[in-house]
């Protein structure tokens, strides 16, 4: 049975860093990262291939946001930098079996989900 556990949200300052982990057990031929804030809809920041380890990236985490794999130990992470209040949300792992040339970034194509970790930033 897939499944997805997230974990390594929490609070932290602006400028800080996190590191968000997710566990997986499945096969998967996209994950990645998506956050959610109350009223509005979710949204991918990051994304990747186990296969081929290709990813992207949404625009306003692009240099301060690292996604990676560990298939030996089936995790994927999200090193998070330069930390913003505006990154504040739920962070939620996706993952779908659906193969594609690349890894689209938008969270309808993704039916696999974790449970969520919440990520706080102050100024």
């Amino acid at each position: 049975q897939e499944q997805l556990v997230e974990s390594g949200g929490g609070s932290v300052q602006a400028g800080g860093s996190l590191r968000l982990s997710c566990k997986f057990d499945g096969h998967f031929a996209c994950m990645g990262w998506f956050r959610q804030t109350p009223g509005k809809e979710r949204e991918g920041v990051s994304v990747i291939n186990p296969g081929d380890g290709s990813t992207d990236y949404e625009d306003s985490v692009k240099g301060r946001f690292t996604i990676s794999q560990d298939n030996a130990r089936k995790t994927i992470y999200l090193e998070m930098s330069s930390l913003k209040p505006e990154d504040t949300a739920m962070y939620y792992c996706g993952a779908t079996r659906v193969g594609w040339k690349s890894c689209p970034t938008a969270s309808p194509w993704y039916n696999y989900w974790g449970q969520g970790t919440q990520v706080t930033v102050s100024t």
